[in-house]
């Protein structure tokens, strides 16, 4: 598996821009709530701007050819970082807590998702595999499980293009309207909020998105740990998924003894791992200090300082999110995809809503 080098020249105007719009959103959500709000919880969080800074810069101002690695390099790597760091907030005990509820969602919401884009797929003369793309992108992990399962079942560059372009733009959209549908329905439920949030919107970067802005704007930190924990039960599902979608396809299949290989790497990320490891040392480090006043007090300072530094990773990474969308892909796509992945959506969402209205 190779990984791209860039050098830091060719990085630094992207990540700058980034980080200016970024700091910019937070001013401005900052700014809003002394100016209107008296200094209660800001009506915008600075991840809901800095998205929608990045999208007003692509579309009116654009990003030019010595940006665009920069902000690649942010939205993977700096955002990987700011999720790995999610950790802290949980201990394995409040992992466990969100462990049955979320797996039990996240079955149920995959089933949907797989059932809904057969019937739907068919109906609209959607080839197998884009049924399948979409299916995994929607229920899975996003672009993640789309470009992980394009290999196994033999998907034409234009079926994977076209399927990660409308997760993007549907997942982007479930980002920036779950949280208040959320708040509206599950109110301060914080973890039905999180499991609903962690099964419903597609891709890792957007559930931590939304996650945030609903942290942000309703004063509860404690979701983006939830939130998190969910999508890692649904990423870990596309070891089972890769393999059934292969066999699904498989008149499309000349050979797929060498693909699982591939998906496995693709499949385990490294920000993965480390999120679990800073699950392991903030449960190891609130035991060690829970007899010692002053090691207590430094323990919780250094895990704040922490998690500051993981909404600052985190804004800057969804702000380069907002760099990448292109609403002009639409054209592209055609109606039929974008109409599948949208019921799709719809379909997982409702699944996830109902069944934590109900047991939440």
């Amino acid at each position: 598996m190779t990984t791209q080098r860039f050098s830091v020249s060719a990085l630094l105007p992207g990540v700058a821009l980034t980080f200016a719009l970024a700091l910019a959103a937070r001013f401005g959500s900052s700014e809003i709530t002394s100016i209107l709000m008296d200094g209660k919880a800001s009506p915008v969080s600075p991840v809901l701007l800095g998205i929608v800074f990045g999208i007003l810069w692509r579309h009116f101002i654009g990003l030019g050819s010595n940006a665009g690695q920069g902000v690649q390099w942010t939205l993977t790597t700096i955002l990987r970082i700011g999720i790995a760091l999610v950790g802290l907030r949980l201990t394995l005990s409040g992992l466990a807590s969100v462990g049955p509820a979320a797996f039990a969602v996240v079955v149920a919401c995959i089933t949907t998702a797989l059932v809904v884009s057969k019937v739907i797929g068919r109906l609209l003369g959607l080839s197998s595999v884009m049924q399948a793309l979409l299916a995994v992108g929607s229920a899975v992990c996003g672009c993640t499980a789309i470009v992980a399962t394009s290999p196994a079942i033999r998907a034409r560059p234009v079926e994977t293009g076209a399927a990660v372009t409308c997760v993007v733009l549907i997942g982007s959209l479930g980002m920036l309207t779950y949280p208040w549908l959320a708040a509206a329905v599950l109110h301060e439920r914080t973890l039905a909020v999180g499991i609903f949030l962690g099964s419903a919107i597609h891709d890792t970067s957007q559930v931590v998105g939304a996650s945030l802005i609903y942290a942000q704007q309703f004063g509860s930190p404690e979701v983006v740990g939830y939130a998190s924990a969910t999508k890692l039960f649904r990423n870990l599902s596309i070891i089972i998924l890769v393999p059934l979608m292969s066999w699904s396809t498989r008149p499309r299949m000349q050979s797929a003894s060498s693909e699982p290989v591939a998906c496995r790497q693709a499949l385990v990320p490294q920000f993965v791992i480390w999120f679990v490891v800073f699950v392991l040392v903030r449960t190891l480090g609130d035991e060690l200090v829970t007899t010692n006043t002053q090691a207590q007090q430094t323990w919780l300072q250094a895990v704040s300082a922490a998690q500051v530094m993981s909404d600052l990773l985190m804004t800057c990474g969804m702000t380069a999110v907002g760099l990448t969308v292109s609403l002009t892909q639409l054209h592209q796509v055609g109606f039929r995809p974008i109409c599948a992945a949208v019921i799709i959506a719809a379909a997982t969402a409702t699944c996830s809503l109902g069944i934590m209205s109900a047991f939440g």
